[in-house]
């Protein structure tokens, strides 16, 4: 009875372990779900608002804002296309590595660009925007040069297995279409022979079958001349052979 007890109670224990760690998972997704749907919110209306700055701002401030607007967008761009391609290509790692290194570089850049946007001093920034106005090109191509050699890479990975898959179509489209090579390829079928020539012409049948009419002559039989010699007698089969006479 002990041991039942025993046995329920550290059931009853794992049950609640288990309950409280899928609680724990469940409130963790829902938590990082509501977080990334801040986020994205809270980016996009932070890129609605730069762009309204750069078209309505005049000066520096405009100017800045729509280098914060390009630079966010190239080095978003990049992230999801890296993050993607390497879930298929393992060797997009190593790019995913620059990319992050370039991407401290890229933070470090916007928040620079932010922080002068308040900048009271307007000649001290317009004297600095183009080394920052460089600082951003160099960012946003190499960004820009690891997301198109991403896609490169992919579009060629899937010609190629496009054209592996169109040659292994053609192959079986070529077996299945056999039929009507076979068809062509065989050759007629010959004639039925002709029935055997007639018994006749066999050295075993040139006998004939019919009775000989009367007065035919056997092949043994001589051919009696046309004329008889005077004085001489004709000798027939069914004649017999005339005696001689006796002298007694």
């Amino acid at each position: 009875m002990e041991a039942v007890i025993a046995v329920v109670a550290l059931l009853f224990v794992l049950f609640l372990v288990l309950g409280a760690y899928a609680t724990v998972k469940v409130v963790g997704a829902a938590k990082r779900g509501v977080d990334r749907t801040i986020t994205q919110a809270r980016r996009t209306v932070e890129d609605h608002t730069l762009r309204a700055k750069s078209m309505v701002q005049p000066g520096a401030a405009g100017e800045l804002a729509e280098l914060r607007l390009r630079l966010r967008t190239s080095m978003r761009a990049t992230q999801d296309a890296l993050h993607a391609g390497v879930a298929e290509d393992e060797s997009l790692k190593e790019s995913l590595g620059l990319f992050q290194r370039l991407s401290a570089h890229g933070h470090e850049l916007d928040g620079e660009l932010r922080r002068l946007e308040s900048e009271p001093d307007r000649p001290t920034l317009a004297q600095r925007l183009p080394a920052l106005r460089e600082r951003t090109e160099r960012v946003v191509q190499s960004a820009d040069a690891l997301r198109w050699a991403a896609r490169d890479r992919a579009r060629r990975f899937a010609d190629d297995d496009l054209d592996s898959l169109s040659a292994q179509i053609d192959v079986e489209a070529g077996a299945l279409r056999h039929w009507t090579t076979a068809t062509d390829e065989t050759p007629a079928a010959a004639p039925p022979p002709w029935p055997d020539a007639p018994e006749a012409d066999s050295a075993a049948t040139r006998q004939q079958t019919w009775p000989d009419t009367p007065g035919a002559r056997t092949a043994e039989e001589p051919t009696p001349p046309a004329i008889t010699p005077p004085g001489q007698r004709v000798a027939r089969p069914w004649q017999k052979k005339p005696r001689p006479e006796s002298t007694t």
